[in-house]
């Protein structure tokens, strides 16, 4: 049996307080909500905080409100999510990646905020601490803990997924992301010093390792929806080899606003999974003023399959998680389009 090391344990009061916990406790601190990510890690030995800074209990942050638009406090539970009545019928998108999530007991545990931070996934990386052993580690975990990176006979640290590579290539594998970048959504970070406001696709960086912008003393506290405007029409669809349970080896989020005659007004698509963050399709802008034919849909696709990138670090033959990259962003957009009706 995997247990987790010894650790000390602060039930914040207040925001306020979790977030002066986690500042005082410095590099040894980390939050726990739902704990479905964190206490694997750390049963697996990849992470070893000797603080965790307890927020699942906060009120605040278990809150679902209206107002201009919505906010949604980051230790909301994902069933609750997939299942809220405003979400299913503004934000379908939000609600269909928070209901893909895993497993049942899961997302009764799991939190919006943890499904965002989700840490990056690898081959090599997500194994007992025995198995990696046997391989002498990677750069990523437990070397990058203060552990033992594997090392070239140059001394540089190895990433095994692209051994000549001076990074970590493990994956985003979170699904609320890549929906709620389609669907524009902003988030709140507290710190001890104060609070900031930025747009959810500033979260993430291209790096394995280094996959979130959030400062280690800053807790994700709310996301926020811009009301949904009419036309705005969102979805999500994710692969993987079953059909409940695993994590996503492509995830495609797509938001696209309709105006009269069915032109496209405004166009998000996004890719998950595939890289080390989500990926935003820049192409997916060229639908603005067009209407959605099948020659439009293509040529989108054909342009998210380039930005995709998948490694050979996750389940699946990564040439063929390529090519599913064009067939998936294909089917989510003529699903938001609907039929087309016979002259």
């Amino acid at each position: 049996m995997m247990r987790a090391p010894d650790f000390r344990y602060h039930a914040a009061r207040s925001v306020k307080d979790a977030a002066k916990a986690l500042r005082d406790g410095g590099a040894e601190a980390m939050v726990i909500a739902g704990g479905t990510d964190l206490v694997p890690n750390m049963k697996r030995r990849q992470m070893a905080p000797s603080l965790l800074v307890g927020i699942r209990h906060l009120r605040e942050l278990r809150r679902i409100r209206n107002g201009k638009g919505l906010r949604l406090g980051s230790a909301v539970r994902l069933s609750e999510i997939a299942a809220d009545p405003k979400v299913l019928k503004h934000y379908p998108a939000l609600a269909r990646a928070a209901g893909q999530v895993a497993t049942p007991p899961i997302r009764n545990l799991g939190t919006l905020g943890g499904n965002l931070c989700l840490d990056t996934r690898c081959t090599y990386y997500n194994q007992s601490l025995e198995w990696r052993q046997g391989i002498s580690y990677c750069m990523k975990a437990p070397g990058s803990h203060g552990g033992h990176a594997c090392t070239s006979p140059t001394g540089d640290a190895i990433c095994w997924v692209a051994t000549s590579s001076p990074r970590c290539w493990a994956v985003s594998s979170t699904d609320t992301a890549p929906a709620l970048i389609a669907l524009g959504a902003r988030i709140t970070l507290v710190s001890a010093d104060g609070e900031r406001d930025i747009p959810l696709e500033e979260l993430y960086a291209d790096d394995g390792m280094a996959y979130l912008t959030r400062r280690p003393d800053e807790i994700l506290t709310a996301v926020h929806l811009a009301p949904a405007e009419p036309g705005w029409r969102s979805t999500y669809t994710k692969l993987r080899r079953r059909g409940s349970f695993d994590f996503p080896v492509l995830g495609v989020a797509a938001a696209v606003r309709f105006g009269e005659g069915g032109v496209v007004a405004d166009a998000r698509v996004v890719l998950g999974a595939v890289a080390s963050r989500p990926v935003l399709v820049p192409e997916s802008s060229s639908l603005v003023g067009r209407v959605l034919t099948d020659d439009a849909i293509e040529g989108v696709a054909a342009a998210a399959a380039d930005h995709a990138t998948p490694l050979d670090n996750t389940d699946l033959a990564y040439a063929w998680r390529k090519k599913m990259v064009r067939h998936y962003v294909a089917g989510v957009l003529k699903e938001l389009r609907g039929p087309i009706r016979s002259a």
